[in-house]
């Protein structure tokens, strides 16, 4: 049986791979969603919170950045950008994130 991945695991992986996310242009890294509320599943989608550094949000940046988390973490990625948040969304995710330490 596979191991499902927790959102301490999530947090821990992306801080060995800091300087691989940092190179995308990435002021802020978080979580959201079924791992913050550890109601994942094997089948669970990753909920993933990210801010661009000023003048670093760019398609190759997103897109790289989606495509290393996909397969760093072998699951699929629901990568959002803070700014592009439904209004309706905005409060529910941005009270529930945990943050990346030092990114």
């Amino acid at each position: 049986m596979e191991k499902t991945l927790n959102l301490s695991d999530v947090l821990d992986e992306i801080q060995r791979n800091k300087n691989v996310i940092l190179s995308f242009g990435v002021k802020n890294i978080g979580v959201f969603g079924s791992f913050v509320k550890n109601e994942q599943k094997i089948s669970s989608d990753l909920d993933i919170l990210i801010e661009f550094k000023k003048g670093m949000k760019s398609f190759d940046n997103y897109m790289g950045l989606l495509f290393f988390l996909e397969d760093l973490f072998q699951v699929k990625i629901d990568l959002v950008i803070k700014e592009a948040i439904k209004p309706r969304l905005k409060s529910h995710i941005l009270e529930s994130v945990t943050y990346a330490k030092g990114l």
